[in-house]
């Protein structure tokens, strides 16, 4: 049986995206989260989430019941680091997924049109875009949960999770809204 991994990206400091991370805990239940970056900040590029209040991210991002694997994502500063208590300062993080290596980054040093060497059937997990992508691109699978709290392109507000039939990519309210078979 293969481990589920929930996935959330780009939360940009809004409650409501945290929220949603903590109800997708609840009703998935997954052994592991995996973190792909701009956890606090919603960065001069964004407009600010109606629901932005970083410090209440902090705390719930802290008191989560599952220590996240998190990456640096362009948002991140050291002082995010400060006040998380998981590491996040990391470009990118390598985990094993059956037989073959999930690469995680935010997107924004490695991404799909910079991929790092990966084997066939192996799979590049990035955020940034906040545009949800399920697909294979020469023998690599290109998986993006989209953004819980800030999507683009008319995309809803999404998260993924890894299991037993592949990676997903829910809406904010738990609904399925793409699927890729791994």
């Amino acid at each position: 049986m293969k481990t589920e991994m929930l996935v959330v990206s780009d939360i940009h400091g809004a409650l409501d995206g945290a929220i949603t991370l903590l109800d997708a805990i609840r009703i998935h239940q997954p052994d592991v989260l995996l973190c792909l970056g701009d956890i606090l900040y919603h960065g001069p590029r964004n407009d600010l989430p109606a629901s932005y209040a970083p410090k209440k991210v902090i705390e719930i991002m802290n008191g989560l019941p599952l220590r996240p694997i998190a990456v640096r994502g362009n948002c991140e500063a050291e002082v995010d680091q400060m006040v998380l208590n998981f590491p996040v300062t990391s470009d990118y993080n390598i985990v094993p997924y059956g037989d073959r290596l999930i690469f995680m980054s935010h997107g924004h040093i490695y991404g799909p049109e910079k991929l790092p060497k990966l084997n066939e059937n192996d799979i590049f997990l990035s955020g940034h875009t906040h545009i949800p992508v399920c697909e294979k691109k020469d023998g690599v699978y290109l998986l993006n949960p989209g953004s819980v709290s800030l999507p683009k392109n008319g995309h809803p507000c999404t998260y993924g999770l890894f299991d037993q039939t592949g990676f997903t990519v829910y809406t904010k309210d738990h609904t399925a809204y793409m699927h890729i078979h791994l």
